[in-house]
């Protein structure tokens, strides 16, 4: 068993072992491909969180649900490639609208060459990905689009918030599904789809893509609360001093307004406070931590895990699924 993609996942079969590691290979090297321009300038912004890093989760499961075709098929590795531009192009955006100072390790674009040039390379990667794309067939083209439509439109919903009446959590899941869900359900459609998968399994594939997608990220709304930055990989309570709204407080915000517990209406005044101070967050996180709010987006977390596991049960057994369940495994594993 070789470690070859996030969270350490093992393969147990060499041969598809090889055959995501020379998938993931020719991704990089598309990724870097892909990222040159005749300007300097601009191939150093754009391939600058191509080189420092990251899961690559999405062309994981691209070249993972490919093995349910001809994984060697020419369109595999270009449309993992197109799904990770589109990736890192909304990372640049988002760290502009996010003010972020430090992405994947590093300086963030917005950081080091001002917001301008932070969302004008965004805006050259998705051109790459379009260029790409173009070559995968017009099938290809819509469902980017659709995706990329839902991944704008679970962004704007975030933004302005739920409308009045509406569950601030379903409100939520309903920004994640389009967020995250979207373009991780993408990697896997066209996965399987260049590949030539039959038409039941590129749906199972691409409706399991989008409950891991949720589950990755309610995870993380997790992680930032209850792990410390050896685990995480970012410091603790990151988006509670951001205001970033997660689950875990949405799920206090509820209980409060259900209950009116003292307790939990003085932890929300601490969290709608000013977190700039360490010792003010450092309490929040405490009291957060022992809360029942965060136990209930763990459950959360782990019932998106188990349908995304559900799903894949009409597919044959072998060691690609097998793979894909170990996922499951390793993201309820993050969320503790």
């Amino acid at each position: 068993m070789t470690v070859v993609g996030p969270f350490g996942l093992s393969v147990r079969d060499q041969a598809l072992e090889a055959d995501v590691q020379t998938g993931l290979a020719a991704v990089e090297a598309g990724l870097l491909d892909a990222t040159k321009s005749d300007v300097p300038f601009i191939t150093e912004a754009a391939q600058h969180l191509v080189r420092a890093g990251g899961k690559r989760f999405r062309p994981l499961l691209a070249m993972l649900s490919a093995q349910f075709g001809d994984a060697d098929a020419p369109g595999v590795v270009p449309s993992a490639v197109v799904v990770e531009l589109t990736h890192l192009a909304t990372l640049y955006h988002d760290d502009v609208m996010d003010e972020a100072n430090v992405r994947r390790g590093v300086d963030s674009a917005n950081t080091r060459w001002g917001n301008s040039v932070a969302v004008l390379t965004g805006d050259f990667l998705f051109a790459r990905a379009s260029h790409i794309l173009a070559d995968l067939g017009p099938e290809a083209v819509r469902i980017q689009a659709e995706a990329f439509e839902r991944l704008v439109t679970g962004q704007i919903l975030e933004t302005a918030g739920p409308r009045d009446g509406r569950d601030p959590v379903e409100h939520y899941l309903d920004v994640m599904r389009g967020k995250t869900g979207s373009l991780i359900a993408v990697a896997c459609r066209f996965g399987a789809m260049m590949a030539g998968a039959d038409e039941s399994a590129v749906d199972i594939l691409t409706q399991y893509g989008e409950r891991l997608g949720v589950a990755f990220q309610l995870a993380d709304d997790v992680l930032d609360i209850a792990s410390d930055s050896h685990e995480s990989g970012k410091t603790p309570g990151t988006d509670l001093r951001e205001g970033i709204p997660t689950l875990p407080v949405l799920h206090l915000r509820a209980q409060a307004a259900a209950d009116g517990k003292p307790e939990d209406l003085e932890l929300l005044e601490l969290l709608d406070g000013d977190l700039s101070d360490d010792d003010r967050l450092a309490e929040a996180l405490c009291r957060l931590r022992a809360h029942p709010a965060l136990e209930q987006a763990r459950r959360d977390t782990i019932r998106w895990t188990e349908e995304a596991r559900a799903t894949l049960a009409p597919l044959p057994e072998c060691y690609a699924k097998a793979a894909l369940e170990e996922l499951c495994d390793a993201v309820v594993h993050r969320a503790g």
